[in-house]
């Protein structure tokens, strides 16, 4: 596999072998399973494992259970489980949803609010690996993965 490296100067204009979308994909797949090692580490030093993390952490929200089950490309029956957990520790609750009091909504609590901004802010490795991009670099990356985005989640 080609290692395409930044180099002062490069711009989006400067020529260079623009890599294959497999190379892209390998590069973005070792990103994310670096950045998931990081999140997961720093999720279990508050006693959470990766999947509940991950569920506070798609809480912006009130998110139905049958949503959260789809967001996890699981069971909803898996979700109850880890929503239990949760609970238990006061990091979510479960409301009625307004429009169908059948249908139940996950809340992050304050408390669950807080130990994930507290995860997010002890991801040391992703954090370094950001801190190596100046001002430029990052708004560029930014631009690009936003643009992304809405792709990669229109299914979602």
């Amino acid at each position: 596999m080609k290692h395409f490296e930044y180099a002062p100067g490069m711009s989006a204009t400067t020529p260079h072998a623009a890599p294959t979308k497999l190379e892209l994909l390998e590069l973005l797949a070792a990103i994310g399973t670096a950045q998931w090692r990081d999140f997961a580490s720093a999720a279990a030093r508050h006693g959470l494992t990766s999947t509940q993390a991950k569920v506070l952490a798609q809480l912006n929200g009130p998110l139905p259970m049958r949503g959260l089950a789809a967001l996890l490309v699981c069971d909803a029956s898996n979700v109850t489980g880890i929503v239990d957990r949760l609970e238990a520790r006061e990091l979510v609750r479960r409301e009625p949803a307004p429009a169908d009091r059948r249908v139940k909504n996950v809340v992050a609590t304050e408390a669950g609010r807080e130990v994930m901004r507290r995860v997010r802010e002890e991801m040391q490795a992703t954090h370094g690996a950001l801190d190596t991009l100046d001002d430029a670099e990052s708004a560029t990356l930014y631009a690009l993965l936003e643009r992304l985005r809405p792709t990669l989640e229109k299914d979602i």
